[in-house]
């Protein structure tokens, strides 16, 4: 099947048509034609006026609920939303039950995603349970598929644990996920520790909860030699120790949730529970930190945190909700509204396709003649609202439903098959 997408703007820094308005055309999933006027007879059409084309995006922190939780997310659905959201490819921590900790549940998640347009890639467990006692099987799991290594929203509290699993995981080049909370710090608040919580009174979790964490993990990464990456990182100390990381050359990489970007802790007055996430929403001092992290590339990834939930674990207290946003379908959007004004184009398109690759070691899509067709169609002006039908997640625990929204993508490419939206 051929396809043909008309009068596209490219936008991928790794390809010489980078920034020209050009045909593209697809045969047999790969791109064998960019011109500025093709006629392919026969050719499925998409006109892509005024759209951007760029490398097929990638979000390296998503939860779906498969296997064990399909009532939250299964496969189907979880690449629906990705294929809506403009993603090609996710990552899927292991938050699943049973977990992703050994081979059998890495290779199960690996065949039920075959045939789809969303390239599906497996977090193996760091340790067995993600009970964070003993390292799970982590070569075993790369075998398999797994890319990366993490307990998901479990934060490693044990520093023997974490240091042991980035010595073992440099005998294979593997990568250690940190998702970075001291839990004795933190307990059982559910908010940012600041003027909000004082107001709503509301005990909250401090910065220091965050920022501790990557400071230890970041010495067991200098000591070990290993590879760390830190996800969903929320506040301004964590940028500046990140940063420090950097700059004496170790191997540090981290990511940023969209809606850290976008919204503050001063939207929890009227106790919303779909704001309600974990990390919490912090202060507008923090937001602006996130964004330098992100300009001065101290920051490398925006994810989604896809955190699906039935009905029945939201629609409850503020205080008894469980944590999280449906959000693989709007993270472009939220994205784009909190940092169109901070980034190019292009780094946005970074932070969205290349650079989660390179941290997970994965190949890297181009828009450029005999590749693989790989890409994402967008739009940042455009502009709409997220209707609760048109949501193609099995959950509809989000914020944004019903509020304007700016930046939309129209379409993904990958494995063969076109996904309009």
């Amino acid at each position: 099947m051929k396809f043909l997408i008309k009068s596209a703007t490219i936008v991928d820094p790794n390809s010489s048509f980078n920034g020209q308005v050009k045909d593209i055309l697809i045969d047999k999933g790969q791109i064998v034609q960019i011109d500025s006027e093709i006629e392919a007879k026969g050719a499925e059409l998409y006109d892509a006026t005024g759209q951007f084309v760029s490398p097929g995006w990638m979000d390296m922190h998503a939860n779906f609920g498969d296997p064990g939780l399909e009532t939250k997310e299964d496969i189907n659905s979880g690449c629906a939303a990705a294929a809506a959201g403009g993603f090609t490819a996710v990552a899927v921590m292991p938050n699943t039950n049973p977990p992703l900790h050994s081979k059998s549940e890495i290779e199960y998640l690996k065949n039920r995603a075959k045939g789809q347009a969303v390239d599906v890639f497996p977090i193996g467990s760091l340790s067995v349970k993600r009970e964070g006692v003993d390292i799970a099987e982590l070569y075993d799991m790369t075998q398999s598929g797994a890319v990366a290594f993490s307990d998901g929203n479990k934060p490693v509290q044990n520093a023997g644990l974490m240091m042991r699993s980035l010595q073992y995981a440099l005998a294979f080049n593997g990568l250690v996920i940190s998702y970075a909370e001291d839990a004795s710090i933190a307990e059982k608040a559910k908010v940012n520790e600041g003027v909000t919580s004082t107001y709503l009174g509301m005990k909250g979790i401090p910065n220091m909860a965050e920022e501790l964490m990557v400071a230890r993990d970041i010495f067991l990464a200098e000591y070990t030699g290993g590879k760390i990456h830190f996800t969903t990182v929320s506040t301004a100390g964590s940028v500046e120790l990140i940063r420090a990381a950097r700059k004496k050359g170790l191997q540090v990489t981290a990511d940023v949730a969209a809606h850290h970007l976008l919204l503050d802790d001063s939207v929890l007055m009227g106790f919303d529970s779909n704001y309600k996430v974990k990390p919490p929403l912090r202060s507008q001092h923090d937001i602006k930190a996130l964004k330098a992290g992100l300009k001065e590339g101290v920051i490398d990834a925006v994810v989604s945190q896809h955190t699906p939930h039935e009905i029945e674990f939201k629609d409850q207290e503020f205080e008894t909700s469980a944590f999280g946003i449906s959000s693989l379908e709007t993270t472009y959007a939220v994205f784009n509204m909190a940092c169109e004004k901070v980034l190019a184009l292009e780094e946005m398109v970074d932070a969205l396709a290349i650079s989660p690759r390179e941290i997970l070691n994965l190949e890297i899509p181009v828009v450029d003649l005999n590749k693989k067709a790989n890409i994402t169609i967008f739009d940042p002006d455009h502009k709409w609202t997220l209707a609760s039908e048109n949501i193609r997640s099995k959950s509809k625990n989000t914020p944004f439903i019903g509020k304007e929204l700016k930046g939309k993508a129209f379409a993904i490419f990958n494995n063969g098959q076109l996904k309009i939206n």
